[in-house]
């Protein structure tokens, strides 16, 4: 009796190991759903993003040349090749001194960013903390956001004639308003329980602003600088448009004067790429500063 059940605890689990593996062989494979190229909220790997933005790329210069060729050989002059453009780009940096040029045009942006970063900042720090501050100041800063920047050139030309500080002023003026309010929403944005806790622990407001609000909000308000100062670069050529001797804007001014518009195009190009080097050097900037932030939105 005794070795009948040994024999059959022996027999019993190895017929149980024998279907659970018929089972397995028989059970589906598990396939994992193919990737689609439109998938809510999922960012691509670094390498896909890369190869991406290279299709992109590729495919405006693309349209660029095809609309070249496509367009009338007694219009072409008015939408030149990328080879003309790149030509003009080459002529304007060795035998004009457009370096010098593009020096002054940033020079321009970034004074004018500085400024109106050290003062915007603050301000919509102090709005976004204090309902009193933000009641004082938003409805006339709010009106101020409507007025296009461009309208006051008559007047800065008035105040300081056709100088750097008129153009630095427009870039000012187009910048700080929303600055102010960006920066406002940032600060806004703060989870209340962050303040209530340094409240409970008996911190002072400025203890408070400085340890808590600051800190808090600095991530989002890099982001907004980042956005603004792109914003800045959009309002260079209507800074450089009025009695500019130098600057990238001046020198598309004088070549639209005799239809040259393979040099206008070069000079939209370097805006454009000292635009996206100003944006990966805040990149940069975020990610040293942040890299939690970094990590968190990724």
């Amino acid at each position: 009796m005794l070795e009948s059940t040994i024999v059959k605890s022996r027999v019993i689990p190895s017929i149980s190991l024998a279907a659970a593996s018929a089972s397995m062989d028989d059970a589906p494979l598990y396939i994992p759903p193919k990737e689609r190229f439109l998938e809510f909220r999922r960012q691509p790997s670094a390498r896909r993003a890369g190869l991406l933005a290279l299709i992109g790329a590729l495919a405006f210069f693309g349209v660029w040349e095809l609309g070249h060729y496509l367009t009338p050989v007694s219009a072409r002059k008015f939408l030149p090749s990328i080879q003309e453009v790149g030509s003009a780009l080459y002529v304007l940096f060795v035998e004009r001194n457009f370096a010098h040029d593009v020096y002054i045009s940033c020079w321009r942006i970034f004074i004018s960013f500085v400024a109106a970063a050290g003062i915007g900042v603050p301000i919509g720090i102090l709005m976004g903390s204090f309902g009193n501050i933000r009641a004082l100041f938003n409805p006339t800063l709010t009106a101020w956001r409507y007025l296009p920047a461009a309208s006051f050139i008559p007047l800065l030309l008035v105040w300081f004639g056709p100088t750097d500080q008129a153009k630095i002023a427009l870039l000012f003026m187009g910048v700080i308003f929303f600055l102010i309010s960006l920066v406002l929403d940032n600060t806004s944005a703060i989870q209340k329980e962050f303040v209530e806790a340094g409240l409970t622990m008996g911190a002072s407001r400025f203890q408070i602003l400085r340890g808590i609000v600051v800190p808090a909000a600095l991530p989002a308000v890099f982001d907004s600088m980042r956005n603004m100062i792109a914003v800045s670069w959009t309002y260079l050529v209507i800074a450089e448009i009025v009695g500019a001797q130098d600057g990238i804007g001046a020198v598309m001014m004088r070549a639209g004067r005799f239809l040259s518009v393979d040099v206008i195009m070069a000079g939209i190009l370097t805006i454009g790429a000292l635009g996206v080097a100003t944006d990966l050097v805040f990149r940069g900037i975020c990610l040293m500063l942040f890299p939690w932030n970094a990590e968190r939105r990724s």
